[in-house]
This record gives structure tokens, C-alpha cells and sequence, in this order.
């Protein structure tokens, strides 16, 4: 979820929040800059980096590594990919239009802009594939599994209908376009993956149902009812990591958690189960038995405010289930969550993220570090393919590099180990 950094007319300022892809972690935007909690533990939010450089518009960690791509409000065209643990910016590319969302796992970096998608190998940041001429996307929505085994990019297929492109960002020399899945009759509103990639979950700007689907074949497997008295703008759908649970929020104080259970066995076997009310539901038309049909919430958490943009997650911290909810202003709140009982979730801890204390563990605070290139810093405008332009060392570094990633990985460096992160050495200006 991106939310402008600005403060809005009432003075509250607006932050971008984001969890990372296994909710080790937090990431919050700002007008002066960013930083990443960790979310090791309920009672102590501990700030692991703080950087005062500029205004930061999106921020996204690779699971729970030294590896985050930034973009600034200054200059919302512009990646840049650094090495937090060492102060260090290790690259940047400068797209033709404003980024709208960055999304990573260990394999795929993608950079996702109204009108196209550019797929980068995450090891050299090297553009293996770029999606053009995408129906117009203005919020940026698309969705990569951080499963790097599934490695699937999900995107709007029309921006008039409720239709999920799923497209294999791992193994590009095939088809790509792997599926066209029609998941709702109005736009788009949110997509997420399952933690393994073989599921997404799908709402529609209408807000009143949220669809999952098999990525093999586009089958429904799922359908919630979020509710029936009103429309809602669902600005975020999460998959708890154990796959059993799937949340959503929107522009109103209520999170819904949905459990997803197996469905019986046999359409028959549902009608004998449900009694008269089985019996009558099958001379009722399709769209009044669909609302039967469709699951309720397993659990409910409430906010104390409605129409605040919010993202969500459902982590297992300190032995326990939690459903954290961070907040565009700055916000985080964490509800303990009975995954037998389900009901109403009972808040137990709130964290302002404005009063977390700047001191980093080692002492020192990532603002005494001004990002620097790591082997001399380049920079290219992303039109197509890149092409390394350089001499010397860093040359011959780079083409050990495209040697070494010629054929993409099942999963690139894991990144914890500065000796295995990449030195990343090319100039992409580009044709």
C-alpha cells in the first residue's frame, strides 16, 4: 500500500507503510525519510535503521535482508537500490513515467507503472522482460508471490472489469502470459498471492465480495462475503504465512479475517447438510444462492477510526497468531488472534511510530550514513533491454556476473551474507 508522505490539510501527516514478504519486518515512509522496524517481537518495536536523506514514497525490503529499493517524492520517477546495512546505494534507474509500486522476492524485482511492468533479475538488476502497453493502472496495483519456486506477477487485465493477468516472471522463455483469470465483474481493487504462489485472493472496487483462485488453472476455490449493507473501497488483501487464513481492510474501522476451508466434498452433500433451507436455495436464482454460499468472517478486529488506508498481516510472533494492522498515519496495531475460536480480536498492543526512539542497536542512526555507491554508483533510463557500458574491472566483474545468472536461478543470493551480495557494476543507459 503506498499513501503520499505529505501531510494532509488537517496537519496528520501520511506515511507509506509496508511489511515485508514474511512480516519479519516493517517499513514506513516519510517526508524525512525511512525506516524498518523489526517485528520480532509484540512488546518492543525495535527500529533496526533510520534514514533522514530525503522524502521516501515507497519502501520495499527483501524478506530480511540488507537489500531495500526506494523511491523519493522528489524524484518518483527514480529506483534506487541499496545496501542499508552499510549506508551504501548500490544502483539506480530512472523509468519513463512515476513508479507507482515496487514489489521483490529472492529472484524478481518488479517495477510497476501505469501503463507497463519492467521484471528485473534481482541479482545484476538486469531487465529481463518488460510488459508494455498494460490497460491504464493509475494506483500501481499488482501483486509478486515471494515464492520464488511460484515466482507469478499478478496485474490488472482490463481497467473496466474485474480481470487478473498472471504471467510467469521466472520463466521467461516460455509463454508468458500464463493466465487470464475473471475474477469480478468491476475493476480491480486488490490482489495478493499465497505465501507459496498458488492462490490469489481478488476484490473489486465494488468492495463486497473477495474471490480466491487456483494460479493453475483460474479455478474459484473461495468466495467471502465482506458484507451486504455497503459498498467499500478494500485496500489490502493478505494471506496469514501458514496459507489457513486470508485478511482484508478497507476504508471502513473493520478488518475481516476469512478462514479458508476445504469445501465439501459434492454439491449434493451441501444441500443434504443444509437442511430445508439446502432444498429451497436450489430453486433460487444463481446470484441469491451465491450469497449463501459465500463465507463469512472467522474473525473480526475493529479500528478506532474508519477511512484511514491501511495494510495488514497475519504474522505468528512470539509463539502466537497476531494480525498487525500499520496505518498511513503512522500507526501500528497488533491484535491477538485465537485461530480455533476466530470472533471478535481483542487489541493488545498500539505503537505510535513517531515516538519510536532513533537509536539503533549498534548506536548509531542510519542518517550518519549518506547513501554512496558501492563500486561507483551508475545510473540508467529504463527503455528496454539494458546494455552494460563500461571498462576495465568492472567490466569483466559484470560479465562474470551475467555468466553466473545467464540461466535465472531457482533463488538468487539470499543477501544476509555481505560476501554473497552482487556486485553490481552496470551502466544501462539505454536506446
Amino acid at each position: 500500500m503506498s499513501s503520499s508522505s505529505s501531510a494532509d490539510t488537517n496537519g496528520t501527516k501520511n506515511y507509506f507503510v509496508n511489511f515485508n514478504q514474511d512480516t519479519t519486518s516493517l517499513a514506513v515512509g516519510g517526508k524525512t525519510g525511512y525506516q524498518l522496524f523489526s517485528l520480532g517481537s509484540v512488546d518492543h518495536l525495535e527500529q533496526i535503521y533510520s534514514n533522514a536523506t530525503e522524502d521516501s514514497c515507497i519502501v520495499e525490503r527483501l524478506f530480511s535482508s540488507s537489500l531495500v529499493a526506494v523511491v523519493s517524492l522528489a524524484a518518483p520517477r527514480k529506483l534506487k537500490v541499496c545496501h542499508f546495512k552499510k549506508g551504501t546505494e548500490i544502483c539506480n534507474y530512472s523509468y519513463s513515467n512515476t513508479i507507482l509500486a515496487v514489489k521483490l522476492n529472492r529472484a524478481r524485482l518488479v517495477v510497476c507503472l501505469e501503463e507497463s511492468l519492467y521484471i528485473h533479475n534481482i541479482r545484476d538488476m538486469k531487465v529481463l522482460h518488460t510488459i508494455r502497453d498494460t490497460p491504464s493502472n493509475p494506483n500501481g496495483l499488482c501483486s509478486l508471490s515471494s515464492n520464488s519456486e511460484n515466482c507469478y506477477l499478478a496485474y490488472p487485465g482490463s481497467s473496466t472489469v474485474g480481470e487478473v493477468q498472471i504471467f510467469d516472471a521466472m520463466n521467461l522463455v516460455k509463454h508468458n502470459a500464463k493466465l487470464m483469470i475473471h475474477a469480478h465483474d468491476s475493476p480491480l481493487a486488490a490482489l495478493a498471492f499465497s505465501p507459496n504462489g498458488l492462490r490469489i485472493a481478488t476484490a473489486s472496487e465494488k468492495g463486497t465480495v473477495i474471490r480466491v483462485f487456483s494460479v493453475t488453472d483460474g479455478t474459484r476455490l473461495f468466495e467471502f462475503r465482506r458484507g451486504v449493507k455497503r459498498c467499500v473501497s478494500i485496500s489490502c488483501l493478505s494471506f496469514s504465512m501458514c496459507g489457513q487464513f486470508l485478511a482484508s481492510s478497507s476504508n471502513t474501522e473493520t478488518i475481516h479475517v476469512f478462514k479458508l476451508e476445504e469445501p465439501k466434498d459434492s454439491p449434493r452433500k451441501n444441500v443434504e447438510e443444509a437442511g430445508w433451507m439446502g432444498y429451497f436455495s436450489t430453486y433460487l436464482p444463481t446470484q441469491v444462492t451465491d450469497v449463501f454460499n459465500q463465507g463469512r468472517a472467522f474473525a473480526t478486529a475493529y479500528l478506532p477510526f474508519g477511512g484511514v488506508k491501511n495494510v495488514i498481516s497475519i504474522a505468528n510472533i512470539q509463539d502466537g497468531l497476531r494480525l498487525l494492522v500499520a496505518t498511513e498515519h503512522g500507526y501500528l496495531y497488533i491484535y491477538n488472534f485465537n485461530a480455533n475460536e476466530g470472533g471478535d480480536l481483542q487489541l493488545y498492543k498500539k505503537y505510535n511510530l513517531d515516538d519510536i526512539a532513533v537509536d539503533i542497536t549498534d548506536g548509531k542512526s542510519g542518517d550518519e550514513k549518506p547513501m554512496k555507491g558501492l563500486l561507483g554508483s551508475y545510473a540508467g533510463i529504463v527503455k528496454g533491454n539494458p546494455s552494460g557500458q563500461m571498462s576495465g574491472t568492472e567490466s569483466e566483474k559484470l560479465r562474470e556476473m551475467e555468466q553466473a545468472t545467464e540461466v535465472p536461478p531457482k533463488d538468487a543470493f539470499q543477501f544476509q551474507d555481505d560476501q554473497e551480495y552482487p556486485p553490481l557494476t552496470q551502466n544501462s543507459d539505454l536506446d
